[in-house]
């Protein structure tokens, strides 16, 4: 039995055998496969022999280092040729239309800041024209490395990246060649692709540009508040007067307002937003001085400077009549239009005196108006006998409620007033037509007197006097002087109207009216009240005019009262008396004596007796 469950057991062994081991010979049996553990088998024993996690980690860490660092260089290898690809297709654009449009600006006969046209408060100027220490005063307050760095900020562009990500706050600290990219050269958007582009650009820029390139285009396109883009408009907005022209002190305050300048653009008129300007101010001399850019003595030296108030008070607002006059003259000139004069860039150098005409201003306001819907004109016209610059023209008392300007427009009813010419037979053009007007405006009378004034010759009145761009000369005045009165003619008319020739005070003429008594007090107090002549439409109580002049051969001055009421249709007027409170032949003597004194003192006699095309010829040998 043991031999048969032996045998069994070999016959099963050799089956088995047959199945693991093959043949008698060793080979596999035909047929058959050789025989593997199963499947649950080797599960098993794989999870008896794996070794735990942090083994295995620690084993593959290397594997899976290398593997990461092979992922990062090639995505950097991508970024990197990305942006290589990005800034070879990368142009740097035109400016925007804005940035490139400039405004056209006024000066008075002296070169101060009269007023400005056109759709942005801008005018371009080169870097030469700015002081080095205005330009490094923005560059301390602004962009400290800007002589060096690449045109870019890493970790402003990262701050930037991180605000727009996280839906923060917009994060400004961009390099100076960023902001000009920004401000004139792409869109004001706030997005990763705009910034992007604004760093190849700035980048490309700083290769392609100069530095000095940078700061000028800068420099001309920055806003600096009060509707100021670019140092020179805001030089005279703030200080009244040309970037050229800026101190340390001055320049340190325009950089510093470069921060905030909406907030800033009030220093001066608000004590607060003074008090925060002037700790910025001290910042910006300190990394000024630490720097070298000036010298300790300068540091020293420098004061808080003092601010032009903002906003713009009634005298400001006035002098768009002068504005209104000298942009029509001027387009005429160029002949162009006055809306391509407003966009053109120009500096215009008026005939007018800013100190006499803002004393006028003073003089004229005084007067307290009519009632009952009567409305009082105050007319001033001062101009230089023989050569024709207008240096005074008050046209009303606020230009946003009448653009109307009452000095070269308003009708004056002559009454009187050309009487003195009445024998006059052989005056020539265009002296003669102006003698024939039943209505003169006020500019008119000043012409008639001031041609007597200059012995018989007559100028056309101009108020411009030189129109430049771009620091060339495009136009100068050449006044057209006529003889059209022989001086005898001339001597008897200006006999005949009591003025002249050299007014020393105010006189009253022969007239009598119910102003007389009024009228006797303003030119009292001296024998010698002689110079003015005063005359008028209407008489007594129902004067409906009154216009007084006088002249020497530095300036003709005219002053005129007339009223006006609303007239029967809708938007028209028509002549009304002159109100007896104050009085108006002695209101407008009053407001002739006040201007002739400014005009004729020590100081003003310098300015009143010069003509436009002297000051030009003075402007000229000072370039």
């Amino acid at each position: 039995m043991n031999l048969i469950e032996d045998g069994n057991r070999d016959g099963d062994g050799d089956r088995d055998g047959d199945r693991g081991r093959g043949g008698p010979d060793g080979l596999p049996a035909p047929g058959r496969a050789a025989r593997r553990p199963g499947k649950g088998m080797l599960s098993r024993r794989r999870r008896r022999e794996r070794a735990p996690l942090r083994i295995r980690f620690r084993r593959n860490r290397g594997r899976r280092l290398r593997r990461l660092l092979y992922a990062f260089l090639t995505l950097l290898a991508t970024l990197c040729a990305a942006a290589v690809v990005a800034y070879h297709l990368t142009s740097v654009p035109k400016p925007h239309p804005e940035t490139v449009t400039q405004s056209t600006v006024f000066l008075d006969a002296d070169g101060a800041y009269l007023g400005r046209r056109g759709p942005v408060d801008r005018q371009d100027i080169p870097l030469s024209a700015v002081p080095r220490h205005v330009q490094e005063a923005v560059i301390a307050a602004e962009n400290r490395s800007f002589r060096t760095d690449s045109g870019i900020s890493p970790k402003a562009i990262t701050r930037a990246a991180l605000a727009t990500l996280t839906g923060g706050d917009p994060q400004g600290g961009s390099t100076i060649t960023q902001q000009y990219v920004k401000n004139a050269l792409l869109s004001p958007e706030h997005s990763l692709a705009r910034k992007a582009r604004e760093a190849l650009i700035a980048i490309k820029l700083d290769r392609t540009r100069t530095k000095d390139e940078i700061l000028e285009g800068y420099l001309d396109t920055v806003y600096f508040g009060r509707g100021a883009a670019g140092i020179q408009s805001a030089a005279r907005n703030y200080f009244g007067v040309d970037a050229k022209s800026l101190t340390v002190a001055q320049g340190a305050a325009l950089a510093s307002i470069l921060n905030i300048p909406s907030y800033y653009e009030k220093a001066g008129s608000d004590p607060k937003v003074t008090a925060k300007l002037e700790n910025r101010w001290e910042w910006v001399l300190d990394a000024m001085a630490a720097s070298g850019s000036i010298t300790a003595k300068q540091r020293a030296a420098a004061r808080f400077p003092a601010f032009r108030f903002y906003p713009p008070g009634e005298t400001e607002g006035q002098r768009q009549y002068l504005i209104d006059v000298a942009a029509k003259e001027a387009a005429d000139r160029l002949g162009i239009t006055e809306d391509r004069l407003a966009s053109g860039g120009y500096s215009v150098t008026t005939t007018f005196d800013l100190a006499l005409q803002d004393g006028a201003t003073q003089l004229a306001q005084q007067h307290p108006g009519g009632e009952k819907g009567v409305r009082v004109h105050t007319a001033v016209v001062g101009m230089v006998p023989g050569d024709g610059a207008v240096r005074v023209l008050y046209g009303g008392s606020d230009y946003a409620r009448q653009s109307f300007n009452d000095a070269v427009s308003g009708a004056v009813e002559a009454g009187t007033a050309l009487d003195p010419f009445s024998e006059v037979e052989d005056a020539g053009e265009p002296l003669s037509k102006l003698l024939k007007k039943p209505a003169p405006t006020p500019l008119d009378l000043a012409s008639v007197y001031a041609t007597v004034a200059a012995d018989g010759k007559y100028t056309g009145p101009y108020t411009v006097a030189r129109i430049t761009k771009e620091g060339r000369t495009v136009y100068r005045a050449r006044p057209d002087v006529r003889q059209v009165l022989d001086e005898k003619e001339a001597l008897v008319a200006g006999a005949r109207s009591g003025a002249g020739p050299t007014p020393v005070a105010v006189a009253v003429d022969a007239d009598t009216d119910a102003d007389a008594d009024a009228d006797a007090d303003v030119g009292a107090g001296s024998a010698e009240a002689k110079g003015f002549a005063i005359a008028g439409a209407g008489g007594g109580i129902t004067r409906r005019t009154v216009w007084t002049t006088g002249y020497d051969g530095r300036l003709a001055l005219t002053v005129a009262l007339f009223a006006d009421r609303a007239g029967g249709k809708k938007g028209t007027t028509v002549p009304a008396q002159l109100p007896n409170e104050p009085s108006p032949t002695g209101f407008a003597q009053r407001v002739a004596a006040g201007i002739w004194d400014a005009a004729t003192s020590e100081d003003g006699s310098k300015g009143g007796s010069k003509g436009a095309s002297e000051s030009d010829a003075e402007s000229d040998a000072a370039n």
